[in-house]
């Protein structure tokens, strides 16, 4: 169960996707915002303030890498943990890490129907590691 309502925001273009992954992080105990183009996930993102972001990468108007470089190069998200969703082959895997990725995921590998808990597992992973490294 999400630790005292941390705040997620679901930078995803698709209605549906954003409905049942939103729907799924908020019954986990999320305070869930979302997103359905780059520039709307920056000013969410800078106006929320959330605790951790998971991000598609094939999103109009600014692309997910661009967002996640943005979000990196601001002092006042670059703390914040991303997580990425894509379509695309885990070939870009390891660049997108290097660019301050938290983690990388297929969208085909979350599968909500047959494994509902696994996007959820991976944000409370993800933010658990972030408050380690906050920690003195």
């Amino acid at each position: 169960m999400a630790e005292s309502r941390s705040k997620v925001l679901l930078v995803e273009d698709s209605k549906f996707l954003r409905i049942v992954n939103g729907r799924a992080l908020a019954k986990a105990g999320y305070e869930v915002s979302t997103a359905e183009d780059g520039e709307q996930a920056l000013r969410v993102a800078n106006d929320t303030r959330p605790d951790v972001i998971l991000l598609d990468m094939l999103i109009p108007k600014l692309s997910g890498p661009d967002v996640l470089k943005a979000l990196k190069n601001n002092p006042a998200t670059m703390a914040i943990p991303v997580i990425v969703l894509s379509s695309l082959s885990q070939k870009n895997e390891e660049k997108l890490k290097e660019m301050g990725a938290a983690e990388y995921f297929e969208k085909g590998t979350l599968d909500l129907e047959k494994n509902p808990d696994r996007l959820t597992t991976a944000v409370e992973s993800v933010l658990r590691r972030s408050r380690q490294q906050r920690q003195p």
